[in-house]
């Protein structure tokens, strides 16, 4: 699958087979997280990636109850190891930095043939315990990985007219 094709095909995913992932294409889809770019190519990403039943139970409790979290065959836990980079715009690196990684790897399972699922709501404290987690860190993002058992159809999106403008905002 080409990457347009993955972008296109790609879907929110909260079914997922009682399947497990073939190492090679975990692999693969952690390569192109390391790949991804950042600011100054610091790369303040840590990933945490979890496998055990019982800990992705744990996290699913602490995704605000989100079941399908624990029913995934792997979590992916995006953490920012520095966070005190500032861009020369004024934007704080780390947020923006690890979502390209996991976006990057969100990409790469749709191309793997996996699906995945962005989660923001979680207690990044609770989050933080079951995975020995330093304070320091931030978690920004986790992310259920797996084979789909299920085909959510296309989600609207604004017409380009409605996205794009050329040249000066309008």
């Amino acid at each position: 699958m080409d990457v347009f094709e993955a972008i296109l095909s790609r879907r929110s995913i909260r079914k997922y087979l009682d399947k497990p992932i073939e190492k090679e294409k975990l692999d693969r889809v952690l390569e192109a997280g390391r790949q991804a770019p950042s600011a100054a190519n610091t790369q303040p990403w840590k990933i945490v990636l979890v496998t055990d039943e019982t800990t992705r139970r744990e996290l699913a409790k602490a995704a605000s109850h989100q079941n399908f979290v624990g029913e995934a065959p792997a979590v992916i836990v995006g953490c920012a190891v520095k966070t005190d980079k500032v861009m020369s715009c004024g934007q704080t690196a780390y947020p923006i930095d690890v979502a390209i990684c996991m976006t990057t790897m969100s990409l790469a399972a749709a191309g793997e043939g996996l699906g995945t699922c962005w989660i923001g709501a979680f207690d990044e404290e609770k989050v933080k315990k079951v995975l020995g987690i330093p304070e320091a860190v931030r978690v920004v993002e986790l992310m259920p990985v797996g084979y789909p058992a299920e085909s959510p159809a296309p989600r609207a999106r604004k017409p380009m007219e409605e996205f794009v403008v050329m040249e000066q905002w309008q």
